[in-house]
């Protein structure tokens, strides 16, 4: 497929879209700006007969939803809303016109921000909505590959199979550095991302932000998004934040909930259970794309091609995106998480089920893998049992290799080369 014509990217998110609107009156495609949730919202609508479109990024849809809310919302068919955020008090209207009638399919609705934090939301729609979230293009979706690695190591620990791949540690990282932003992936060179990722944060700044907050001084902002993208993958602790940009702690959590709002970061929370006593609570910080990261760190193609740059966290920040992007169509409610404990053992990335069995995960941006990488995976396995499914070293080489019972290592490419089960069994 060729990268340069995105239209004929495919999204999960579609069918998960189409399928909520079967049953469901208002579905929410929620997510950052730039992942292409306009585009993905006016496809179904387009192939939904007597649908409406409304953009709120246009003035004059804009005036009218404000002067006259009912009469906007009001149509017989399905209603695509774009933007949602631009006009929260449309929401007091959807929510009258599904009470009316409370039939499935009434409402799509796109935002940029997660709707709940919005300041000055109405408490509209609880038990008629579902959000769907949008993540930057996924490593699948660019590709065209299965994504199906959290499901597969549910239903075979292991013993996961994939096919060996040809990637080699210069591969990854150049996906790393390009990330998912369907702009960023069409552009043919670093610098051109760059020129798109220095626009993307004046935007969310000046735009996103202030829609949903008073922010009095962005430079402010701008700063603690550099010193985030040098911790990604690394606690998230406020206080230490707070020193190194001088600014009060209650300002830096303040800011750190907008930039999750609006879908900048992501905070892994810590794993813990009766087994793990001496775990350390503090979060675990993402950059949502790790494109942009390695642009707010200052990575130039030229620095992470030296096999001595410190390149770990862009790589467990790509990692473990690529995971969290699967878990919004995982066939079962899977829950991510890290670990690390008073001693200082820890585990990159835990994937939980609802009934308690977990995945371990350790990532590594060598194309060698060593029994000591397994060191954090062999002691929540001692502290476990069965609980733990198995353990996985995701490294820059292209073998699969057993490092003892349910101990593997895996070419970081099995994140979306491993085919799901409904996906070999259809």
């Amino acid at each position: 497929m060729d990268i340069d014509d995105l239209t004929l990217f495919s999204r999960r998110a579609h069918g998960m879209v189409r399928e909520a609107l079967t049953d469901t009156r208002v579905v929410m495609i929620n997510g950052a700006r730039q992942t292409g949730k306009s585009t993905l919202a006016q496809a179904i609508a387009r192939e939904t007969p007597g649908a409406r479109e409304l953009f709120l990024d246009q003035a004059a849809v804009r005036a009218a939803a404000r002067q006259d809310p009912d009469g906007v919302v009001h149509h017989d068919g399905l209603v695509l809303i774009d933007e949602i955020q631009r006009v929260p008090d449309l929401l007091l209207s959807i929510k009258h016109e599904v009470d009316s009638n409370p039939r499935p399919g009434r409402f799509l609705l796109t935002g940029s921000a997660r709707l709940l934090g919005l300041k000055d939301l109405p408490d509209a729609l609880p038990g008629r909505s579902e959000t769907i979230e949008l993540w930057p293009l996924s490593q699948g979706e660019i590709e065209q590959k299965p994504d199906g690695f959290v499901d597969s190591v549910f239903q075979n620990g292991a013993d996961i199979e994939i096919p060996r791949p040809l990637f080699r540690r210069a591969d990854y990282l150049d996906r790393a550095m390009r990330g998912g932003y369907p702009e960023a992936v069409q552009r043919p060179s670093h610098r051109r991302r760059a020129r798109f990722f220095d626009s993307y944060i004046t935007d969310l700044i000046n735009r996103d932000v202030k829609q949903v907050a008073d922010i009095e001084h962005p430079a402010d902002m701008r700063r603690l998004l550099n010193i985030l993208a040098g911790r990604m993958g690394g606690p998230a602790v406020t206080d230490n934040i707070s020193r190194d940009l001088g600014l009060p702690r209650t300002t830096v959590k303040r800011y750190l909930d907008l930039l999750d709002l609006v879908y900048l970061i992501k905070r892994i929370p810590a794993w813990s259970s009766n087994a793990t006593t001496r775990a350390v609570a503090t979060p675990k910080l993402l950059v949502v794309d790790s494109g942009l990261g390695a642009h707010l760190a200052g990575l130039t193609s030229g620095r992470v091609s030296d096999v001595t740059a410190p390149v770990g966290p862009l790589m467990e920040n790509f990692a473990l995106s690529e995971l969290a992007r699967q878990l919004t169509w995982s066939e079962e409610p899977i829950r991510l998480y890290h670990y690390r404990d008073r001693d200082g053992v820890e585990v990159d990335g835990i994937l939980e089920r609802a009934s308690g069995e977990v995945i371990g995960i350790e990532v590594k941006a060598s194309e060698t893998v060593r029994a000591d990488d397994f060191k954090g995976l062999q002691h929540l396995s001692r502290k476990l049992g069965d609980r733990m499914m198995a353990g996985f070293v995701l490294y820059a080489g292209r073998e699969t290799l057993p490092f003892g019972d349910r101990m593997r290592a895996l070419p970081l490419a099995a994140l979306w080369l491993a085919e799901s089960p409904s996906e070999v069994n259809s």
